[in-house]
C-alpha cells in the first residue's frame, strides 16, 4: 500500500492548489454557465430590443488576439468588435424575410465573476408587426466547438426572460416565438434535448466519464491496476460507475434546482476539472480499491450542481421544474450509455492485449493535462487554455475519436504476439487473481 502514497500526495497539493484559486475566484454565480454568450431578448409589438453579454476571454481565444475589460470598450477595439458581432448575426421572418439588426453600445461588466461585453441589440422586422422570427448566430461558436450561447426571451407581459433555446457549433440558427416560451411538454423535450447536449459538447463531463471507465476492466492489487480476466465483472463496474454518478448529480441537480443548494459557478466549474484530473490519475495508479464508483458518487455531486445551473436557464414554470428535471436527467443518462456503448468494447478488447496498460496510461495522461490546463484556468491561474484547440477537436468529432480506438483494438487482437488470449502467452499475473478471488 505504500506505493500509493505519492499519488494521495499529489491529491492533497491539488486540493491546496483548489483552495488558493478559490480565494481568488470572486463571488457567487449569477445567470448562466462560466464563460457562456448570452442574448436577452424583450418583445414589443414593433420590434425586439435587448442585449448580448460576450465574455472576453472566449471573445479574445475566437478572435486570435489579446483582449482586456480596458482594451474592448475603447472606440477603434470597440467598433471592430461591433462589426465583427454584425458580420456574424442575422435574423429573418419564419418565411425568410430578412429583419433588420442594430447592435450597439458596448460596455463591461462581470458575470459569473467573468469580463463581459455588453452590447445592445434592435431586431426590426420589416412590415412593422413582430412575429415568431430566426435568430442567426456564430460569433465565437464558428471557433470555438465547447461554447455555448443562451438565447433568454421576455414577452412585454412578463417580468423574467425565459430561455427559448441554446446556439452551439452545431446549430448556430434557432426559431424564436416571439409569444412567449413554449408549453410544459415542449419544455420536457429541450430539457432533455439540452441534457443530451450538454454531455455530448461538454469535453470535461465526457472526459470525466472516459476517465472512470479505462480502468472498468481492471483490478486494484496492492497499489497497482492488474487484469481482471472476467468481462462480466468489468461490465458490473461499468454499471456501479455510471449509477453512481447518475446518484450524485441527480441529488444536488434536485437540490439546486429547488433553490436549497447554491455554489459560486467558478467553483463548480474548477472542482469539475479536479475531478478529470483525479480520476485520469487513478486509471494510471489506483487511489482507492474499488475507488470509481466513489469517485463517480463524490464529484457527481458537484457535477449536478454544473446541471443544475443549465436546467435554471431553461427559465420555465416551477409548475414544470419536475417535468425539467427528468427530462434533463434522461438526456445526461443516455448520451452517457451511448458513450459507453461507444467506448467499453475496446476498452475490454484492448484488455485481452498487451497494449492495453500503455494505452491507457497515455489516455489518461491526456486526461491530466487537458484537466490541469481547465483547472488552472477556472481557478484565474492562467489567463487561457492554450489546450482548447485539443478540446475542440475532440467535441467535434467524438465518433471518430471512438472509431480510431475501436480499430486500435481491431488491429491489436489481430496481431498474435500482441494477444493475451493466443497460446504461449498467458499472464501468470492473472491466473494468480483469479485464484485470489477464488479463495
Amino acid at each position: 500500500m505504500r506505493t500509493n502514497r505519492p499519488w494521495r500526495g499529489i491529491a492533497v497539493l491539488l486540493a491546496a492548489a483548489y483552495t488558493m484559486g478559490i480565494l481568488i475566484a470572486g463571488e457567487p454565480a449569477a445567470a448562466h454557465p462560466l464563460s457562456a454568450t448570452a442574448i436577452l431578448l424583450d418583445v414589443a409589438p414593433d420590434r425586439v430590443t435587448g442585449s448580448v453579454q460576450l465574455p472576453v476571454d472566449r471573445l479574445a481565444a475566437a478572435l486570435g488576439r489579446s483582449l482586456t475589460a480596458a482594451s474592448v470598450t475603447q472606440p477603434a477595439e470597440l467598433g471592430d468588435l461591433r462589426g465583427y458581432l454584425r458580420e456574424h448575426s442575422a435574423a429573418a421572418g419564419t418565411d425568410g424575410t430578412p429583419w433588420q439588426l442594430e447592435i450597439s453600445g458596448g460596455r463591461v461588466e462581470r458575470v459569473d465573476d467573468v469580463d463581459h461585453l455588453i452590447c445592445d441589440l434592435v431586431l426590426t422586422p420589416p412590415g412593422g408587426a413582430v412575429g415568431d422570427f430566426t435568430l442567426t448566430w456564430t460569433a465565437i461558436l464558428h471557433r470555438l466547438a465547447v461554447h455555448q450561447v443562451f438565447v433568454g426571451l421576455r414577452p412585454a407581459d412578463d417580468g423574467e426572460h425565459a430561455v427559448a433555446g441554446t446556439l452551439t457549433w452545431q446549430r448556430q440558427t434557432l426559431t424564436v416565438p416571439a409569444a412567449g416560451v413554449v408549453a410544459p411538454q415542449t419544455g420536457f423535450l429541450a430539457a432533455m434535448r439540452l441534457g443530451i447536449e450538454h454531455i455530448a459538447e461538454g469535453a470535461d463531463h465526457l472526459l470525466f466519464l472516459i476517465m472512470l471507465l479505462l480502468p472498468a476492466p481492471l483490478l486494484a492489487r496492492t497499489g497497482r491496476w492488474v487484469r481482471a480476466g472476467d468481462p462480466r465483472r468489468s461490465w458490473l463496474r461499468v454499471v456501479h460507475v455510471v449509477t453512481a454518478f447518475a446518484a450524485g448529480h441527480s441529488i444536488t441537480l434536485a437540490l439546486a434546482s429547488l433553490g436549497y443548494v447554491s455554489l459560486p459557478v467558478r467553483l463548480v466549474e474548477s472542482v469539475i476539472a479536479l475531478s478529470v484530473l483525479v480520476s485520469g490519475v487513478h486509471a494510471i495508479r489506483p487511489l482507492v480499491r474499488g475507488g470509481e464508483a466513489w469517485i463517480a458518487a463524490g464529484f457527481g455531486l458537484m457535477h449536478g450542481l454544473a446541471f443544475a445551473a443549465l436546467v435554471a436557464d431553461l427559465g420555465l414554470g416551477r409548475e414544470s421544474l419536475v417535468t425539467d428535471l427528468l427530462g434533463f436527467n434522461l438526456g445526461i443518462e443516455l448520451t452517457q450509455l451511448i458513450v459507453v456503448a461507444l467506448l467499453m468494447p475496446s476498452f475490454l478488447a484492448l484488455d485481452r492485449t498487451r497494449l492495453y496498460p500503455g494505452f491507457r496510461i497515455v489516455v489518461a495522461g491526456t486526461g491530466i493535462v487537458l484537466a490541469a490546463a481547465w483547472f488552472a484556468e477556472r481557478t484565474t491561474m492562467i489567463g487561457g487554455n492554450p489546450l482548447e484547440p485539443v478540446t475542440d477537436h475532440l467535441v467535434e468529432h467524438p465518433f471518430l475519436t471512438a472509431a480510431a480506438i475501436a480499430l486500435v483494438a481491431v488491429v491489436a487482437r489481430s496481431v498474435p504476439s500482441w494477444n493475451r488470449d493466443a497460446a504461449g502467452h498467458t499472464d501468470g499475473r492473472v491466473d494468480h487473481d483469479r485464484a485470489e478471488l477464488a479463495g
